[in-house]
């Protein structure tokens, strides 16, 4: 016969609620919250960064998007841009929920950036789908590092990353769709 296991919820709400009181300024951010805030704050504000040019380039190449598919994927372009804007103001409101100040400086975008921003020579289409499915991908690589880099030190920052990272999973598969290799592909 097995003895039932003991799981006992059991916090100290005394010392949790003069923490609380002792360290009001720090808003949100408790000692609940391990994480290296400064260094948090930083990275966010390279996500920042990165939705930012990923937003742009979408809204870029739905406005510029040519050839017989063009009003399907202007129109993909088009959600993925307002899903990224999203995804950078959620970012910026994180940073802030976290007492710093979100980096929205466009002289120094691009270098904060993941992902790079690079008009179209033309208005290719299958151009347009490859730049943006290898964004994409890049972003999709370093928010599942940043995931296991947070782990357990800022569980709402980690869902925060978790929620974009399957968002930006999504715009891979539909990227990935319509994207027809080429023999350069190859690698």
């Amino acid at each position: 016969m097995k003895t039932p296991v003991q799981n006992q919820f059991a916090i100290d709400i005394s010392r949790i609620r003069e923490e609380a009181r002792k360290h009001i300024t720090r808003g949100p951010v408790t000692p609940a919250n391990t994480s290296d805030v400064a260094r948090l704050i930083d990275v966010l504000n390279q996500i920042v960064a990165t939705e930012m040019v990923c937003y742009l380039r979408y809204t870029q190449n739905a406005i510029v998007a040519q050839g017989i598919d063009r009003e399907q994927v202007a129109a993909m372009f088009r959600e993925h841009a307002d899903e990224e804007l999203d995804h950078f103001r959620r970012v910026a409101d994180r940073i802030n929920q976290l007492g710093g100040s979100p980096d929205m400086d466009p002289a120094s975008l691009v270098a904060r950036s993941h992902t790079e921003y690079a008009a179209p020579p033309d208005t290719d289409l299958q151009g347009m789908i490859r730049e943006n499915f290898v964004a994409e991908r890049i972003v999709i690589e370093t928010y599942t590092e940043i995931v296991r880099w947070i782990g357990e030190s800022d569980p709402t920052s980690r869902r925060l990353i978790e929620d974009i990272l399957e968002e930006e999973e999504e715009h891979a598969d539909e990227l990935n769709d319509l994207y027809q290799p080429t023999s350069a592909d190859q690698g």
